[in-house]
């Protein structure tokens, strides 16, 4: 298996130099940065003011990908899905792509001070999360499995950034 990482949108080179160390400890396995989209405009949704989510994961199957790639959009925007108000992430299992926001994971989305490694974490996380995806993971009743459904932020920082014994023996 191989991760490439993709910005959507600007995204801070050292946000995805430490999130691709991250997901290498997670996941033993090489991690790549490859240039990803710039134009997100396709996926707006001036109504909402948000970003819809299948939309840009559409955007990353464009590109060619070896066999066992996974490939995660990382994007600053907000997301969102039909009938939700907004996503974290969201996962195409069928071509193992996946998208995260690190809009609503940041501190400072909630007029608090900011905190980088608490912005890290949860990015990992949710990275994590939705990769696990890809391996037909579905949402964890362990709540700290990181494949347990993070319904606010909370849930998110309550869980931890690997899989549980119950769900690790399932990504091949």
């Amino acid at each position: 298996m191989r991760v490439t990482l993709k910005p959507l949108g600007d995204v801070a080179d050292e946000v995805m130099g430490e999130l691709r160390e991250k997901i290498k400890l997670v996941f033993n396995c090489p991690v790549e940065i490859k240039p990803g989209l710039s134009d997100l405009a396709h996926a707006y949704d001036s109504e909402k003011g948000q970003y819809h989510a299948s939309e840009l994961i559409a955007s990353l199957s464009t590109s060619q990908r070896e066999r066992d790639e996974r490939v995660v959009g990382i994007t600053e925007v907000d997301l969102y899905a039909p009938g939700l108000n907004f996503v974290f992430g969201e996962a195409d299992i069928v071509h193992k792509l996946t998208i995260i926001s690190l809009c609503r994971l940041r501190q400072e989305y909630y007029g608090l001070p900011p905190d980088r490694t608490l912005f890290i974490q949860r990015a990992t996380k949710e990275i994590v999360h939705e990769l696990g995806h890809t391996f037909n993971l579905e949402h964890c009743p362990d709540p700290r499995c990181v494949m347990h459904f993070s319904n606010c932020l909370a849930d998110t920082d309550w869980k931890e950034a690997s899989f549980c014994s119950k769900c690790r023996p399932k990504i091949i």
